[in-house]
């Protein structure tokens, strides 16, 4: 039985670990939910390598359909060879075009299916995959051909929250929220990224980074993939802890602080804070 307990490069929290190995025995899909930038989509390819499944990845767009993920027929190209006398049109399965999820089913080995981002589709994007997910299956009718899963994939499906997810889908699923990191938990992330970077700096880039996700009426969190684009910074550059301890209004922004902070709103709000408890020191 496959258990997935992290990798090197992630770590997998105990509820998370839980959550996943759940999903695989009960062979339902595990829908992730969570921040933008907490690791969502980056768990399937974790789970990929952990458990040596291959991996097949379907990024969802807002112009995305259901149908997309078994397969398309290219009608444009049969007219167009049909035109040109092609002998290729004969034969309706050269223009058949395989999706992710055919490809996840037509794998010899078990794999590991991502279905990234399901909330920017249409409302009825998820109902129209639960008949295809629950048997396995599904039937290409220009070619009369039943596609059937060689192996059950394990399926990730991962959510920002950005619409409702119908409850006939969510039925079908196990779900996880996955919360943000803790400063412990944040702490051995970094250590994973980068195992060499000094206590002092960890600790000043840590403060600075909770205490900017704390301000009350910050309009974008930092999130963990922009704390660590921004430690990265810091050691390029060679930045020392003190240079992060804020003491006055003109030192108010942290070095590189457009890694963290994304709009001048909350760079104002920041500066606010800042010039307030400089006041009141």
């Amino acid at each position: 039985m496959d258990n997935f307990k992290g990798t090197k490069s992630y770590v997998a929290t105990e509820d998370l670990r839980i959550s996943v190995n759940a999903a695989i025995k009960l062979e339902r899909p595990i829908l992730v939910k969570g921040e933008p930038g907490t690791g969502k989509t980056q768990l399937a390819i974790e789970i990929a390598e952990a458990l040596g499944k291959p991996l097949f990845e379907w990024h969802i767009k807002s112009t995305t359909k259901a149908d997309q993920g078994l397969y398309e027929y290219d009608a444009v190209s049969r007219l167009r060879d049909s035109q040109l006398g092609d002998e290729r049109v004969n034969d309706i399965s050269n223009y058949i075009v395989r999706g992710k999820v055919w490809d996840a089913f037509d794998s010899e080995k078990k794999p590991v299916l991502l279905i990234d981002e399901i909330d920017k589709a249409d409302i009825e994007f998820p109902n129209d995959l639960l008949r295809e997910l629950d048997r396995m299956e599904f039937y290409v009718h220009e070619t009369k051909e039943l596609v059937t899963a060689k192996n059950r994939p394990i399926i990730i499906i991962t959510s920002n929250n950005e619409k409702e997810l119908p409850d006939a889908f969510l039925r079908r699923c196990f779900f996880h929220y996955i919360r943000f990191p803790d400063m412990n938990t944040m702490k051995e992330i970094v250590d994973v990224h980068y195992p060499k970077i000094k206590k002092m700096l960890l600790k000043e880039a840590l403060d600075t980074f909770y205490r900017i996700r704390d301000i009350q009426g910050i309009k974008k969190k930092p999130s963990t993939s922009e704390l660590l684009d921004w430690i990265k910074l810091l050691l390029a550059e060679d930045v020392p802890p003190e240079a992060l301890r804020n003491t006055n209004k003109k030192d108010s922004i942290p070095p590189f602080y457009g890694a963290l902070i994304k709009n001048e709103q909350d760079v104002h709000l920041f500066e606010q804070l800042i010039f307030m408890e400089s006041r009141n020191r």
